[in-house]
């Protein structure tokens, strides 16, 4: 028999929202209700019938509440076996009724950590009887109803409905598995808060847990399968962006908007448009507004631009719409769009647009996480930052004002770009980008390459790449790379150093006329 009947029912929720109706309809099915605390008071407020969980077990809520539900009376309800002559005979021996469905959601510790709550609210939100029921309840899950998720109510009225009272064993299976995630993951928020309290960002065991958003059509190429799961965090960005109209947003579109967005993030003076192509950017620019920004991000690498995405760091508006609307795209994230932008764009049926709501601040403490076979990789984010204090002039010539604005320009936007990046700038745009190649100096050929070519397509005779500045993600571990990079015409150079030819490098730069400073600081992005 894999129909099983519920005649009473155990109701402990943090979260209230839809219980009244779902309350009511097991009241009318005739299920008896057992309740605690708030859950109890909210019910009979509603005109629900409830037995307290004290007078079903004959023993009174103790220590604040810490202690209602760890009882015999309750756990032998609901781990009892009904098919096992020995547990049937325990239960009438010590007078423990079968619990059929329990319906618990947990305090909110998440919530309470998330509102920046001190310490012991925190602890205090630590449910204890909630978990220890719903792993009860799950494990017996041959006879007995779990619901963990408010949004599964509707689920059990429909089992109950169409199976006289009763639920099959395929969904007490499914809201099971359900049931441990949960635990699972409310157990995980846990174990990350205290180690992150106790200052430990290495724990010698580490969980990690999230919620599916979405399931994706597929993954990185067709044949594989993917879905989205939010950690949590509520940081501004794709995963927690509105769609606002398009086509549905594929697991590429997912890391390539976030590489985009988190570019931009960097720029918090003046408008600035990042354009992506395969999580690297084809060209990046600040301006006044975003129109010219976009434009001279654009007119970076126009080819590669073709099917990217686009980044901007303000409120999307009709002038920059307008522009963007000239070529395809495949996303466009920013924290807001104007109406006239949305005009503009909306012919465009399946073009993705994403509005975050705002902008995340540029990356903070926090953790990174890749797997490995076998293994997880994490470490903490790349949240170095690198102002003009941080500079160290090598050469003898040293950058002027506009140089260095341009440097740390060119330098944020080469932290973004996968290594070996090579990034060349001029007036807060870049003229050329080199990325992801084996050798550091084909990344600067091909920037500089890069840059000859957009200075052609806008009818320059000229490279753009002279005049400009040019960054470089990690070290020159020679002078070929620095050396291709004064060829095409940079006049400045920002590196971390740190290359035990540093010496040959900055000889190099200074008969090259070039200034360069040290950063002390290596972006790899892999």
């Amino acid at each position: 028999m894999t129909e099983r009947p519920i005649r009473r029912a155990l109701i402990s929720v943090s979260d209230k929202s839809g219980l009244e109706p779902f309350a009511k309809f097991l009241s009318s099915q005739g299920v008896e209700i057992l309740s605690t605390g708030g859950s109890a008071e909210a019910l009979r407020k509603a005109g629900i019938a409830v037995i307290d969980v004290s007078a079903h077990t004959g023993f009174p809520e103790i220590m604040d509440g810490r202690v209602k539900t760890l009882h015999p009376k309750i756990h032998g309800g609901l781990l009892s076996r009904r098919d096992l002559a020995t547990h049937v005979e325990a239960q009438q021996t010590h007078g423990i009724g079968d619990i059929d469905l329990l319906v618990s959601n947990l305090y909110p510790f998440e919530a309470t950590v998330a509102a920046g709550k001190p310490w012991e609210d925190c602890i205090e939100n630590i449910d204890i009887g909630g978990p220890a029921l719903i792993r009860a309840a799950a494990k017996n899950h041959d006879f007995v109803t779990i619901v963990v998720d408010p949004a599964d109510y509707a689920v059990v009225i429909e089992e109950m409905t169409a199976h006289r009272g009763a639920t099959t064993l395929a969904t007490r299976r499914r809201l099971a598995r359900q049931a441990y995630a949960r635990t699972a993951a409310y157990d995980a928020a846990i174990a990350r808060w205290m180690a992150e309290q106790a200052g430990e960002k290495f724990p010698p065991r580490i969980s990690f847990a999230g919620t599916r958003s979405q399931v994706l059509r597929y993954g990185e190429n067709p044949h594989q399968e993917a879905a989205v799961y939010l950690t949590g965090e509520r940081r501004p960005g794709i995963a927690l962006g509105k769609q606002l109209q398009g086509k549905e947003l594929s697991y590429n579109n997912f890391n390539d908007a976030d590489a985009a967005f988190e570019l931009v993030a960097e720029f918090d003076e003046g408008a600035a448009i990042a354009v992506i192509k395969h999580a690297n950017p084809c060209g990046v620019a600040t301006g006044s507004d975003l129109r010219s920004a976009y434009l001279r991000a654009l007119a970076c690498d126009p080819v590669s631009a073709f099917g990217g995405i686009i980044a901007a760091n303000r409120r999307l508006d009709g002038a920059v719409a307008e522009e963007i609307a000239k070529i395809f795209s495949e996303v466009i994230i920013a924290p807001g769009f104007t109406p006239e932008a949305l005009a503009v764009l909306g012919a465009k049926k399946n073009l993705r647009l994403v509005e975050t709501g705002g902008m995340p601040a540029p990356a903070t403490a926090g953790l990174t996480v890749r797997s490995i076979a076998g293994a997880l990789l994490v470490q903490t984010n790349d949240a170095k930052k690198t102002g003009a204090g941080n500079l160290k002039v090598v050469t003898k010539r040293a950058p002027s004002e506009q140089e260095i604005a341009d440097l740390l320009f060119a330098f944020k936007v080469a932290k973004h770009a996968k290594s070996n990046a090579i990034v060349y700038a001029k007036n807060g745009a870049t003229v050329g980008v080199g990325a992801g190649q084996m050798s550091r100096v084909d990344s600067s050929r091909i920037a500089a390459w890069k840059a000859a070519e957009a200075a052609k397509t806008a009818g320059d005779a000229e490279t753009w790449a002279k005049g400009s500045v040019v960054a470089s993600d990690a070290f020159f571990p020679f002078a070929d790379g620095l050396l291709a990079a004064a060829e095409a015409g940079a006049t400045a150079v920002i590196q971390p150093g740190g290359s035990m030819r540093d010496d040959e490098v900055i000889k190099a730069a200074d008969e090259a006329g070039l200034a360069m400073v040290f950063t002390g600081i290596r972006h790899f992005r892999h």
